[in-house]
């Protein structure tokens, strides 16, 4: 006997009132309709969805707005109950665990997505921004941007992976990192301290440069061979660096550790400004500034695979959805160590 689940037309999320500061409670919790899936899109219910620092851009009004009203969210992770196969590069079954990240989808056709950057996709979509996300009961997202998830990462653990993760990886990719590399990471908050358990199993030497006690302790508990606050400088010259936090200050004192020919990759979809420094002294003899702009499948597909073979498991506070605006107040005030996911 065949057993059909009857899906709610309705369901609760969490809409973006205006861009405004987190303060004044931008996120509105209630009653939507419940999506349908487009061809080439799977209807994914949400178990939990990760907060990330984009989306305090996003609410803030430092990322233009997209779309009005919209349902913020990246880090996703869910299971899939229906789908829509007309025009699916793939077929993914009901039932399946997934996660879907910040890239939501890209046109496959531009030069870059013809080169392999599809990162630079001249017309992605953002899962949260350009088209809803995760702070809801049900998301529908293309099918062939979505990731199976390995049993070993659980829900809650899994979200933070799925942008801060990813990303993280990817700006150790930019940064050049090679195994036994003396490797700087200046901010420690979500991405960093995932960061670090994938330099740690590549037997680097990590040195962190970041604000808050707090911080700093985990930083120390995780294996940083140094710690120090946010501009310090390394007691050791650095091979690469990547900054965290969107602060120009951080990048110019990431960039005064680095040895000659070392990179710096800015992890930071904004950033506040970059301040003037001596070119001579600190870029001359090859050094590299490089931005870290979204992320590939690839990088989704690889990062996940590490994650699972050295069991990370993030640090993560939980919040309910209705609590979705105490979340982002945690992200933005660094009132929490590690990451925030929303549990539903």
């Amino acid at each position: 006997m065949t057993v059909v689940t009857v899906l709610p037309a309705l369901m609760k999320a969490a809409t973006l009132t205006s861009p405004q500061e987190v303060r004044k409670r931008p996120l509105r919790i209630g009653q939507v309709p419940r999506p349908e899936p487009k061809p080439g899109q799977v209807l994914v219910r949400v178990r939990a969805c990760g907060v990330c620092r984009t989306d305090l851009h996003i609410v803030e009004g430092e990322l233009p707005p997209c779309r009005p009203g919209v349902i913020p969210g990246h880090q996703i992770v869910g299971e899939v109950v229906a789908g829509n196969a007309a025009g699916a590069t793939e077929e993914i079954p009901v039932g399946t665990r997934v996660g879907v990240s910040w890239i939501g989808g890209t046109d496959g056709t531009c030069r870059y997505c013809q080169l392999g950057l599809e990162n630079l996709c001249d017309v992605p979509t953002f899962t949260g921004y350009s088209v809803d996300g995760g702070y809801a009961e049900y998301a529908a997202v293309r099918s062939d941007f979505t990731f199976p998830l390995p049993d070993q990462l659980d829900d809650l653990h899994a979200a933070p992976l799925l942008c801060a993760g990813i990303i993280g990886f990817r700006s150790l990719r930019v940064a050049g990192v090679k195994p036994g590399d003396r490797v700087g990471l200046f901010g420690f908050g979500a991405s960093a301290h995932l960061a670090i358990a994938v330099l740690r199993s590549w037997n680097c030497e990590v040195y962190v440069s970041t604000r808050g006690t707090t911080h700093r302790q985990l930083a120390a508990s995780l294996g940083a061979a140094w710690v120090g606050s946010e501009t310090d400088r390394p007691p050791a010259e650095l091979d690469c660096a990547v900054t965290f936090a969107p602060s120009g200050d951080v990048v110019v004192a990431a960039l005064a550790s680095l040895r000659k020919g070392g990179v710096v990759a800015i992890n930071a979809i904004h950033l506040d400004r970059i301040p003037q420094f001596d070119y001579d002294r600190l870029l001359w003899g090859e050094r590299q500034l490089r931005s870290v702009a979204n992320m590939t499948r690839a990088d989704a597909r690889d990062f996940l695979q590490i994650a699972s073979e050295i069991g990370l498991k993030p640090k993560v506070t939980a919040f309910p959805l209705e609590q979705a605006n105490e979340a982002l107040m945690a992200v933005k005030e660094d009132a929490i160590d590690g990451a925030a996911a929303i549990v539903l």
